[in-house]
């Protein structure tokens, strides 16, 4: 198949597009600040400390009368809330292709989001279960809503523009998410002299990433525009969660070479998900570290997580965005392998350690959300970011299943840490055998002078 080339687009239609982008930037400042304050620091040891509260003198909580050791309740909860998002994601992406409307949804989604994590605030005393009750609701409604501001992006991007404008958007994430937590720890570490408690600032921390995610998110709303559907598309009616997702995949039986992509990233994705999720309790269990020096140290990887897009994005522009990625993953395989060899009790090379995350994860993201975005087949956005998405926080299982085994087998978290090489080399394998340039052309798309 012929390359397409793309028409120079009008002076009024080239403001327009910049004008959308910008605005759709703004939708990562606003809710990245929920991933990295509420998920990420505060939620989880808070909401434990509550359902800990409420246990009975076994350490058990009873949810609709199951037995639930307090300690577990968190982690429970953000599984509840993968499963409702899987359910829900489907759906929306197929509505929002069906029928053009994209904005409404997106809406809708992030001010539930938003809605639920600023009620935070009376998540005190006893209450687990309005806490667990929120995060599940505050949790899936962030895929959904992410799920629908990735569509956008081959919609308000041309295809030789999309890795920089993907990059950008995760750079404005990842600096909210820095500028915010440093507000947070400086009301968390000085709560006396705001004259709070402890517990009181926590919440305040919790409640004003909702308002922030709901402030910022009218900016997005004001700047994007929906796309009307194409004939006949909207008079079809989206099906039942799992099987509008089946459909999806179906679908995606036509474009193997999507298909292929997607499995690659699935697999390495996990790999980047379970290092996120795990670096703290390599730090804690294994090397010693205080919760100071972890806060600080998530701290380090948002801010170098903004350069390292930004770097990767114009590396992506020089040698295109597949080789950047696999360049990538050979730094995460890397990084991780270094890991291994950290003495116990010496925060500054887990600091060492938090830099080259932070440096590798935001550009591995940003392009590997490009890269996809060059393979969907023109009005089929949402519904395959959906499947995008649902890889991406619904099947990030598999990796800390192996961590977990590694560290039950062998006793040891630097045996479980190095593990997780497993996936970023498979993840490299795969997605080197994938024909980039064929899959974009098989796809319906234009194909990028470099990709």
């Amino acid at each position: 198949m012929g390359i397409r080339t793309v028409r120079s687009p009008a002076p009024d239609e080239a403001a327009g597009r910049r004008r959308e982008q910008r605005g759709w930037y703004f939708y990562d400042w606003a809710c990245s600040v929920y991933s990295t304050s509420v998920l990420t620091v505060f939620l989880g040891p808070y909401l434990t400390s509550v359902a800990e509260a409420a246990a009975d003198a076994d350490g058990f909580v009873h949810p609709l009368g199951i037995p639930v050791r307090a300690g577990s309740f968190f982690a429970y909860c953000v599984s509840l809330s993968v499963i409702l998002a899987v359910l829900v994601m489907p759906l929306a992406g197929a509505a929002a292709d069906r029928t053009g409307r994209k904005k409404p949804l997106l809406a809708a989604a992030a001010y539930t989001g938003a809605g639920a994590t600023a009620g935070m605030f009376f998540l005190d005393g006893e209450r687990y279960l309005l806490g667990g009750g929120l995060l599940v609701v505050a949790n899936a409604a962030q895929s959904v809503a992410m799920m629908l501001y990735n569509a956008y992006l081959p919609q308000i991007a041309a295809p030789e523009e999309r890795d920089a404008v993907s990059s950008r958007g995760w750079a404005f994430g990842y600096a909210a998410g820095a500028l915010v937590l440093v507000a947070d720890l400086a009301l968390y570490t000085q709560h006396d002299a705001f004259g709070v408690s402890e517990g009181a600032a926590v919440r305040i921390c919790l409640a004003s990433a909702g308002l922030w995610w709901g402030a910022f998110t009218l900016v997005p709303l004001r700047r994007l525009r929906d796309r009307r559907a194409g004939a006949g598309e909207g008079r079809e009616a989206a099906l039942p969660g799992f099987r509008q997702l089946a459909a999806t995949l179906r679908d995606m039986r036509r474009h193997p070479l999507t298909l292929a992509f997607l499995l690659a990233y699935l697999v390495y994705n996990d790999g980047v998900q379970t290092v996120i999720s795990q670096a703290s309790v390599y730090g804690s269990r294994e090397l010693g570290l205080g919760q100071g020096t972890l806060i600080a140290a998530v701290l380090l990887v948002q801010v170098l997580a903004v350069a390292g897009a930004l770097a990767l994005g114009r590396l992506a522009q020089r040698y295109g965005a597949k080789r950047t990625v696999l360049g990538s993953l050979v730094a995460w395989t890397l990084t991780l392998a270094a890991g291994w060899f950290l003495p116990a009790g010496a925060p500054g090379w887990f600091f060492v350690l938090a830099a080259g995350i932070g440096l590798v994860l935001g550009g591995t993201q940003a392009l590997s959300r490009s890269l996809f975005s060059h393979m969907v087949p023109p009005g089929k956005e949402a519904e395959y970011f959906s499947a995008y998405e649902i890889s991406d926080r619904g099947m990030s299982w598999l990796g800390p299943l192996l961590f977990g085994l590694t560290y039950q087998l062998t006793g040891s978290y630097r045996d479980a840490i190095v593990s997780l090489v497993a996936f970023f080399v498979l993840g490299f394998v795969l997605l080197a055998r994938v024909p980039v340039r064929r899959a974009i052309g098989e796809a319906g798309n234009p194909v990028p002078v470099r990709i």
